[in-house]
């Protein structure tokens, strides 16, 4: 088999083996697919954080309440993924791979700009899927070395990438996490604050949207959130995930009786 000759494992994949690229199968027929739902970034005082809620759904169906949406892809970046379930996991995995194969040929991280930008170019490469309907627009985050800080970029099915400011939203039950960020976040936040937050909007994101599932304290499920700062990116335990989610039901059950 002939090696890579450069930094990007996607271009030599297109070069070389173009049938093992993400979504290069005949599409199945959408009213099948599972869909990945709701993820909520936000950047607090030197860093970041990122939180994905654990429903798939066929339609109006829970098709899974353990999915996993939220990936780290490198010792200083995440990714959330949105749309087609399928399509978003393979290009979470070309994109690990990716970051990787650039590290060990370059000996050094790409940069965060560098990493948005590669990832812009995997989804314009799903275009022609995502005009047929198998769309998958992710959410990146991570922290900047050279500007000591978190960093949000959101894209479209095109390949434009974007830079956030403050906190972003994707996914069905955006509109309602991002109206709890919008009151939420604040200058300042450290890590601790932020990771609340980010609980708080996907509680909010799942009390209005169907298809975003919330903390179950029932089934013992929590979202999948990760933090990203200068040490590295690291997942939030279950523990004090689960310590927060019933710290908010108790709150809000409170304020309801109170009502």
């Amino acid at each position: 088999m002939q090696t890579p000759d450069g930094p990007s494992f996607v271009d030599y994949l297109v070069r070389e083996r173009p049938d093992l690229l993400p979504a290069r199968e005949a599409a199945p027929a959408p009213d099948g697919l599972r869909h990945a739902t709701t993820i909520a970034a936000l950047a607090y005082d030197g860093g970041v954080v990122m939180a994905g809620d654990r429903r798939a759904t066929i339609g109006n169906v829970i098709a899974s309440r353990h999915m996993e949406k939220v990936f780290a892809t490198d010792h200083y970046s995440v990714v959330g993924i949105a749309g087609s379930a399928g399509i978003g996991l393979d290009l979470v995995r070309l994109f690990q791979v990716e970051l990787e194969h650039y590290e060990k040929i370059e000996g050094a991280l790409l940069s965060l700009d560098g990493k948005a930008n590669r990832l812009a170019a995997m989804i314009r490469s799903n275009l022609g899927m995502a005009m047929q309907g198998l769309s998958v627009v992710p959410l990146f985050a991570g922290y900047d070395p050279r500007q000591q800080a978190g960093r949000i970029f959101s894209f479209d099915i095109t390949g434009g990438r974007f830079e956030e400011i403050e906190h972003h939203t994707i996914g069905s039950g955006s509109v309602y996490a991002r109206g709890a960020l919008k009151k939420l976040w604040r200058p300042g936040l450290d890590a601790t604050a932020a990771i609340r937050v980010a609980m708080e909007a996907l509680y909010d994101a799942a009390d209005d949207d169907s298809a975003t599932g919330g903390p179950d304290l029932v089934r013992h499920l929590w979202p999948v959130l990760y933090r990203v700062d200068a040490d590295g990116s690291f997942r939030i335990p279950d523990e004090d995930l689960s310590r927060i989610a019933h710290q908010i039901v108790a709150e809000r059950s409170a304020t309801a009786r109170e009502a």
